[in-house]
């Protein structure tokens, strides 16, 4: 069984479905388009502060380039919300180490949760993306 990781994951089903708007084959498209947003919900992070929902940015993917936006629900010094900041999750091929991740939002004086954002997705895509644990929606998607 091939190990792939879940950016991997990620590339391949939206190269899949690109692929598949080009042949105007919808129902692979919408399939390609599921997996991708089972990732999202399934595996990203959520919860902690990212109570915002996570979405991929389609028209400004590229089979070298991912995109997705989410939302960072700020708290104070003394534990209240005080706050969003959206940001976005840039993740694009990179020869040397796989893939380069960058966060970018407008954080101003919440500048650290941006550190914490991305150990966390890093966590997320390098996880290995486990076909066994997810088989039931897997076979669906093969």
């Amino acid at each position: 069984m091939e190990n792939i990781k879940v950016y991997q994951e990620l590339a391949r089903s939206f190269v899949a479905m690109e692929n598949c708007r080009k042949d105007l084959n919808d129902t692979w498209y919408d399939r390609h388009e599921e997996r991708i947003e089972f990732i999202i919900k399934n595996i990203f992070p959520h919860g902690s502060g990212i109570d915002g929902k996570t979405e991929i940015v389609l028209e400004k993917c590229n089979e070298n380039r991912l995109i997705f936006s989410s939302g960072y629900h700020c708290m104070d010094q003394n534990g209240y919300y005080d706050g969003w900041v959206n940001f976005t999750i840039k993740v694009t091929a990179d020869l040397s180490f796989g893939y380069r991740l960058q966060i970018v939002g407008n954080f101003k004086r919440y500048w650290h949760v941006k550190d914490y954002l991305h150990e966390i997705y890093t966590y997320a895509l390098d996880q290995e993306f486990n076909k066994e644990k997810y088989q039931e929606y897997y076979l669906f998607w093969s």
